[in-house]
């Protein structure tokens, strides 16, 4: 991934030095420029292309905010409701991730989110203890996990 962004960069520079236009205008277009020289060159790389990685990112950090968002209004109306008919609980959730970063990721997220808490993580790094704040189903809860952070984490991970 490294070696793309560097040629990446490397065309971008190219770019500016034969168009004589050494504005961030001009390197934007020769980056550009040369995304689209990497994209028809994709076959002769060993890994995928970095902008899809990217591209991933993006769009866990977007996941992260739409489930943060959505949780926080659930916590509020908790908070709100006059009688507070909660059932907290700690359930054991398996992972797939294998990295530590992608474990150590995957937790903070947890943690992130208003209402769930990882409170412990096995020796092995495949299962994690998180509490939620109103828990009515093991399964349900485990599969939301898996189905939204895990995932984009190992679509980010991926090469």
């Amino acid at each position: 991934m490294s070696l793309q962004v560097l040629l990446n960069f490397f065309l971008a520079l190219v770019w500016m030095f034969m168009t004589v236009s050494f504005t961030p205008s001009g390197f934007v277009i020769g980056f550009l420029v040369g995304l689209g020289v990497i994209i028809l060159m994709r076959r002769f790389f060993s890994k995928r292309l970095y902008i899809l990685r990217v591209w991933a990112l993006i769009s866990l950090f977007l996941l992260f905010l739409r489930e943060l968002f959505m949780s926080s209004i659930q916590v509020l109306s908790i908070v709100i409701r006059p009688n507070m008919n909660i059932k907290p609980a700690i359930f054991e959730m398996e992972t797939e991730l294998s990295d530590d970063w992608q474990v150590t990721l995957l937790s903070a997220l947890i943690t992130l989110t208003p209402g769930t808490l990882v409170i412990g993580i096995s020796e092995d790094q495949k299962r994690l203890y998180v509490h939620a704040l109103d828990f009515e189903d093991i399964d349900s809860a485990v599969s939301s996990i898996k189905n939204t952070f895990e995932r984009a984490i190992l679509e980010v991970s991926r090469s």
